[in-house]
């Protein structure tokens, strides 16, 4: 029942309360960079989600013959071959939309979450509780990008995954297109004003300061 509950929790705690996104701060580029469109984020949450897995249960698999020495060489070598599988198939079944992601895709290898779930957690446990892990943190950060994929496409263009939610004036509808949320900096403006949101509603989530203000009595003492 123990163990239930810690691979419960182990699921679960990525998604609010350790959100690898808006609580650790990994993974911020593809956030910024792949939420124009909600077909895009969801493509890329995919992505990712499936190499963190599988590469969390290979490097768990095989942790107790990788040498110290050259154990992050083998984990982008594993990582990165995921990764050419995974654009590989884009281009071949989702092309419009592997175009689109661009670069992207590619830079899953070097992704910071990826490389910080391998390094952290599954280099140093057995496969099940490591895909567990892997899966929670994927789906706290397709979460995220989802979330700003889905406001920035409504209130961009008026549709959500292609289809009109919002009728543009342009169609004779009466919304007009906010141009700005198909720009970089409106992620940026929403990530922060997520987290901000998140760390007012849970204020657990908020680090201690890293230096104490001088007080007042101390400074005329």
């Amino acid at each position: 029942m123990a163990d239930r509950t810690s691979l419960r929790r182990t699921l679960t705690d990525p998604l609010l309360d350790g959100n690898p996104i808006t609580v650790q701060i990994l993974g911020l580029c593809s956030a910024l960079a792949v939420t124009t469109t909600l077909d895009t984020a969801l493509t890329m949450s995919a992505s990712l989600t499936v190499v963190l897995v599988l590469s969390a249960l290979i490097i768990s698999t095989i942790r107790r013959h990788i040498p110290d020495s050259i154990r992050l060489i083998v984990q982008i070598v594993i990582v990165a071959s995921l990764v050419i599988v995974i654009d590989q198939f884009l281009q071949a079944y989702l092309f419009d939309i592997s175009q689109r992601l661009s670069v992207f895709v590619s830079l899953i290898t070097t992704n910071c979450l990826v490389l910080g779930r391998t390094e952290s957690f599954a280099r140093s446990n057995p496969p099940v509780p490591s895909m567990i892990d892997a899966l929670g943190n994927g789906l706290g950060y397709s979460l995220v990008l989802v979330t700003i994929a889905s406001i920035r496409e409504l209130f961009g263009a008026g549709t959500l995954l292609g289809h009109t939610i919002l009728p543009t004036v342009d169609d004779g509808g009466w919304y007009v297109p906010l141009n700005l949320m198909l720009l970089a900096p409106s992620a940026f403006f929403l990530l922060g004003g997520l987290v901000w949101a998140l760390r007012s509603a849970l204020p657990a989530q908020v680090e201690a300061p890293e230096h104490k203000p001088i007080e007042a009595a101390e400074v005329q003492s």
